[in-house]
């Protein structure tokens, strides 16, 4: 019997993610050096950075102590900064979460609050689109692109693969619909793996991400948008772990940030819609052959 190799690579992929997700999670290494041509001196000239939250897989669609609205929340009001927008990565048709009643609504709430709604997918699960054929990916796009202008009242223009997964035709299966990918620089690594949704290492994960995107920032790789230097950072609101400590990372983010030496805008955070929106398309991805990196394991599983 012959056996498809992309089941092969599925099956693998589960076994991989569940073992990972029993054993606890090691400290961060120590940051490495900035190369040496970016002195202080040198790197005060650069664009300061100003972090782009983003969050997958959502909304929540729980009808009690809902993640996502608590995030909305904290984001609305807190001492760090207020009025805070995101970008949400939407499961349109989730059957737990942006397919019910409570996560159209929340969709809404999103937008008519001012933050970014894109497209994570449009099946009932959390489906992998390098998987999908391109007949049966175009037309998930589709009603992912209907589902979010039904709601909003505006076309998504920004995707997020899942599992970060994606080659040259899901890259032209997104292009098609009007969409462009965005992947991430700094990742919390709280997404649900059968039921592992925690971290000890909250900060010194969040140092070590940091600390290797200002190597990109030193060298001049990053691109600036409206004065500031665009660095994206990556949570999931249906993660109630998150939810609890969305403050705690908030503090984390400027703090570490003024470990590295790392300017930051004067506003650390984006709090206008457009603004943001042109961050994040300043920095998506249009080609399969760019190879950014990816967060934890996904890097090496699919390369």
């Amino acid at each position: 019997m012959r056996v498809r190799p992309r089941l092969l690579l599925a099956a693998f992929s589960l076994l991989l993610l569940s073992a990972c997700a029993t054993r606890l999670e090691a400290p961060a290494p120590a940051p490495g050096p900035v190369s040496p041509q970016a002195s202080l001196a040198a790197l005060s000239t650069k664009a300061p950075i100003r972090f782009v939250l983003t969050f997958d897989d959502g909304p929540s669609a729980a009808d009690s102590d809902n993640p996502t609205i608590h995030i909305l929340e904290t984001l609305a009001g807190n001492p760090v900064q207020s009025n805070i927008k995101a970008v949400f990565f939407t499961q349109t048709r989730a059957w737990n979460g942006g397919g019910t009643d409570i996560g159209r609504a929340l969709t809404k709430r999103e937008h008519a609050e001012g933050h970014v709604v894109a497209l994570h997918t449009a099946t009932r699960r959390h489906s992998n689109h390098r998987f999908m054929d391109r007949a049966t990916l175009d037309a998930s796009m589709r009603l992912g692109v209907d589902d979010l202008t039904g709601v909003t009242g505006v076309a998504p223009t920004l995707v997020r693969p899942p599992f970060w997964a994606y080659d040259t035709a899901t890259l032209a299966s997104y292009q098609q619909h009007g969409l462009r990918m965005l992947l991430t620089d700094l990742s919390a690594n709280d997404g649900k793996i059968y039921g592992v949704n925690f971290s000890w290492h909250k900060r010194s994960n969040m140092l070590k991400h940091l600390a290797e995107t200002r190597k990109r920032w030193a060298d001049g790789a990053m691109p600036a948008v409206d004065g500031s230097t665009p660095v994206i950072v990556t949570f999931h609101d249906i993660n109630t772990y998150t939810s609890r400590h969305i403050q705690e990372y908030l503090d984390f983010l400027v703090d570490v940030a003024k470990e590295l030496d790392v300017p930051l805008a004067a506003k650390p955070f984006y709090d206008d819609r457009e603004e943001l929106e042109r961050a994040a398309l300043a920095r998506t991805v249009g080609s399969a052959d760019a190879k950014p990196p990816l967060p934890g394991l996904w890097d090496w599983l699919w390369r």
